[in-house]
């Protein structure tokens, strides 16, 4: 099976032909329709400013943490801490957490001060930005109205609207991934584009490392015959590479040893490893690292802790990822019981229960939807003579069939479409559509997502960084079916 005909990237002659994307935009519109996409971030900021507000609450869990090392680097401390050792404080760096989100919120504190309704107003801006760059990504493939409808799904997700007032680092890591999709694809000259989407994705890896293994992705987005994708696809790989490499010169020379971005990686290996229910649980002392002297020999003491246990019992470990997975799709309720921890009084338990119920629902609605974008329906009446029409239609049966059968389990097992989706969408089926850029790149962050959360743990967090993206699979299933592509055999195939 060749790639280059399993997924066609943006910019391919083929994506502009056959209706095999639906409506296409006119050419000066591809370009324009800035109106709408600016109308709609601003309806996204105006309600995300005004949930930043209203939900604000004390800073919890992670969200401490950034707090904290925001407020240090505002005040030009660095990314540190004080200790008490011998009688007297002691400045010390942390490299623990990640330094992306704390440094663009002390961009802020440093002009409106430390106060947590300036973190979260920030996270607003963050989610305004996002939606008009979904719009973007969208529109040369999926025409103005379906990246319209993407742009608008995505301004008033609930879960990303709620998640404007809490204070971590998933929609920003999402923005920045998004932009790096959206500079690759648009900047001109070409190379400028890969430079700038290196760049941008570097500064995501910074704020979460994962972000990296999303640099296979970019081959789907760039241009060119299969060569010049590979080679365009290094190129952001060195660009983001490069970005990055001044926080880890910084490491090398304050830390007690080299690490790329952050020191938890082995931390969550290890959780990953130890883990009962396939979430987060604290580790301790006695789980293998007694005696440490810093960060960095804590973090490669905790991955040869979670590395002995996985390699001395891999079918165990293996059999968590589906209680991993199950935390990281299956519900959304984070920010709920984050904002709760920090703000009890605002969140009674009547009020909990309703808004867990209503966000966990739309998450599912719209994971299971993305799937629509894996089928491909026409009308005409050729294409009814053919296979492909019939295959089509029993993908589209099995989905509602599926969808149904996850909302009435009592245990909602909706983590098994964010592992089939991605699968699905290799197999050359007859009469399949091709993938535009942005959806093939959705469909593998998806992937990724679940393998990352398989290998270390889960929590439903973090599929926020892949929800914005699912967006746009959502509104390329909504495709007419007039205007699919058409199976393989008509006159309006692509070549």
């Amino acid at each position: 099976m060749n790639l280059g005909n399993t997924f066609s990237a943006v910019g391919d002659k083929r994506d502009l032909k056959g209706g095999n994307l639906g409506a296409q935009a006119e050419p000066g519109r591809v370009q324009g329709d800035y109106l709408w996409a600016a109308l709609i971030a601003t309806l996204a900021l105006a309600l995300r400013v005004f949930v930043a507000i209203y939900f604000v609450s004390e800073p919890v869990w992670d969200g401490h943490y950034y707090h904290f090392g925001a407020a240090r680097l505002a005040h030009g401390l660095g990314y540190s801490e004080d200790v008490f050792r011998l009688g007297q404080w002691v400045w010390k760096p942390w490299t623990h957490y990640p330094v992306g989100y704390p440094f663009f919120l002390s961009l802020f504190y440093r002009v409106l001060g430390t106060h947590v309704w300036v973190a979260t107003v920030a996270n607003a801006l963050v989610g305004s930005v996002t939606v008009f760059a979904i719009h973007r990504i969208a529109l040369p493939s999926l025409g103005p109205i379906r990246a319209r409808v993407a742009a608008l799904i995505a301004a008033f997700h609930p879960g990303l609207v709620l998640y404007t007032a809490v204070v971590m680092s998933e929609p920003l890591a999402a923005a920045l991934t998004i932009f790096a999709v959206w500079a690759v694809t648009s900047t001109r000259p070409r190379f400028l584009g890969l430079v700038l989407g290196g760049v941008v994705l570097g500064l995501s890896v910074l704020v979460r490392p994962s972000a990296l293994l999303t640099i296979p992705l970019f081959f789907f987005v760039v241009a060119g015959d299969f060569k010049k994708k590979v080679l365009s696809t290094a190129l952001v790989g060195v660009f983001c590479f490069a970005a990055v490499l001044p926080w880890t010169y910084r490491n090398c020379r304050r830390m007690d040893g080299c690490v790329l971005v952050s020191t938890n990686a082995g931390w969550n290996l290890a959780i990953g490893a130890l883990t009962t229910t396939g979430r987060f649980q604290p580790l301790r002392a006695s789980d293998g690292c007694p005696v440490v002297t810093g960060q960095v020999q804590q973090d490669r003491c905790f991955w040869d802790v979670g590395m002995k246990v996985i390699l001395r019992h891999p079918i165990a470990w293996l059999k968590l990822a589906p209680a991993k997975l199950s935390q990281t799709f299956d519900h959304e309720s984070f920010a709920i019981e984050y904002l709760r921890e920090g703000n009890p009084s605002i969140w009674p338990e009547s009020r909990r229960v309703v808004y867990r119920e209503r966000l966990t629902f739309v998450h599912r609605l719209v994971l299971v939807a993305s799937g629509l974008c894996l089928i491909s329906l026409s009308l005409k009446r050729r294409a009814l003579k053919t296979v492909g029409i019939y295959v089509q239609l029993t993908l589209l049966v099995a989905l509602l069939v599926a969808a149904k059968f996850l909302f009435e389990q009592e245990i909602h097992p909706f983590f098994w479409v964010a592992l089939a989706f991605p699968l699905i969408a290799l197999l050359p089926l007859p009469g399949r559509p091709f993938f535009c850029g942005p959806v093939a790149f959705g469909l593998g962050f998806l992937a990724l997502t679940a393998m990352t959360h398989i290998v270390f743990f889960g929590d439903d967090r973090y599929h926020l960084v892949v929800t914005p993206l699912l967006c746009v699979l959502v509104a390329a299933g909504l495709r007419a079916p007039g205007n699919s592509m058409l199976p393989r055999g008509t006159d309006q195939q692509p070549t």
